[in-house]
């Protein structure tokens, strides 16, 4: 360029070209400004649409040998049919019995059809992996985590419900019949499932479209937090209803601890109420301490990592909330609910009675 010298070619990588003049004129200077300017954009933007392309994540955990892996699929698939035999029994009893069908047990039926839709989003993909490519497509991914999400958040809006159910038998008994009706039970379970799915769609809706700068995901299963975590840089839609959804749920565990300060106010000065308390109470405070429990382990595990740990222990704390729920809360309720044990162990003491 005529007088101009001390022209640098900088090429710190193979996808930016950086021309450095040290004695150059002003028009030259202009022309480097907008050329470096523009090439540089041009591969950038060569890069995002690279980034961009990604359709399959890779999933971490399962660095097992074959025999283990034979093992781990053997045992959860047992876990799973467990799942499934124990949830579909009590939903059939509640069903089929109609001296069951009161609010109580209407929100433990859907309690119990919450369990088999969550862990429908796991354990399927879980045993596929265990005997193949521990890999899934990006909108398997999205569609695991919603699944996983909404059914964590609709375990609790049930809870909550039963929460409530409790307080008005014990609290007010004489106007039970006239709060529980068949119209306000039939919203209540309406919106303890549309509340969760709306919310965990919005969630899910907010991250597509967002330029992926990697495709590990340092999980055994997809959630929206891990999506996220590898954007190029996280939509401000998302994090805003990520904290709305944490607040939202925050105030369902109030409601619930607010509910039983006044249930347990109540019972202690009546015998009465003690007694309902322990016979319908305990199963739901057991049901709720162990869901609580589970869920906050792996919120630990996902915001703060537990490198220190065996990646095995590891894998049970991200899962435990798939693993012991599911299992424990039809377990628990059917085994110290009356009414639920004698429809139980009926056919048993007909076999007796005519053995």
């Amino acid at each position: 360029m005529g007088g101009d010298t001390g022209f640098d070619v900088c090429n710190p990588s193979n996808n930016v070209v950086i021309y450095v003049c040290v004695k150059c004129s002003e028009v030259t200077l202009v022309w480097l400004v907008l050329f470096n300017w523009f090439y540089k954009r041009e591969n950038v933007d060569c890069i995002m649409d690279n980034v961009s392309e990604v359709t399959v994540f890779t999933l971490s955990g399962l660095n097992y040998t074959v025999e283990h892996r034979l093992t781990l699929f053997s045992l959860a698939l047992m876990w799973y049919l467990l799942i499934l035999l124990v949830n579909v029994a009590l939903i059939v009893i509640i069903i089929q019995d109609k001296n069951l069908h009161e609010p109580m047990y209407i929100f433990l039926c859907n309690l119990c059809i919450n369990g088999l839709y969550g862990t429908a989003g796991f354990y399927p993909k879980f045993l596929l992996d265990l005997l193949s490519p521990h890999v899934i497509s990006y909108a398997a991914c999205l569609l695991q985590g919603f699944v996983i999400h909404s059914s964590t958040c609709s375990d609790f809006s049930i809870l909550a419900l039963m929460a409530y159910d409790r307080y008005v038998a014990i609290c007010q008994p004489l106007v039970y019949h006239l709060v529980m009706t068949k119209q306000r039970i039939t919203i209540f379970v309406f919106f303890s499932w549309l509340l969760p799915l709306y919310c965990m769609l919005m969630n899910t809706v907010s991250i597509l479209g967002s330029k992926l700068c990697g495709s590990h995901i340092n999980k055994l299963y997809c959630i929206n937090w891990m999506v996220s975590q590898i954007a190029c840089s996280v939509p401000k839609a998302n994090s805003i209803i990520a904290y709305f959804n944490i607040m939202f749920y925050f105030g369902h565990a109030v409601f619930i601890f607010w509910s039983y300060m006044y249930l347990i106010k109540s019972c202690l000065i009546s015998k009465e109420n003690m007694g309902k308390f322990l016979q319908t109470c305990v199963p739901h405070l057991v049901s709720l301490s162990t869901f609580t429990f589970t869920v906050l382990l792996d919120l630990m595990y996902i915001r703060f990592g537990l490198s220190d740990l065996s990646q095995s222990l590891q894998n049970f704390m991200s899962i435990e909330f798939l693993l012991i729920p599911p299992v424990m809360n039809p377990l628990i309720y059917g085994f110290k609910l009356t009414k639920i044990r004698n429809k139980i162990l009926d056919p048993f003491n007909f076999n007796a009675e005519f053995g």
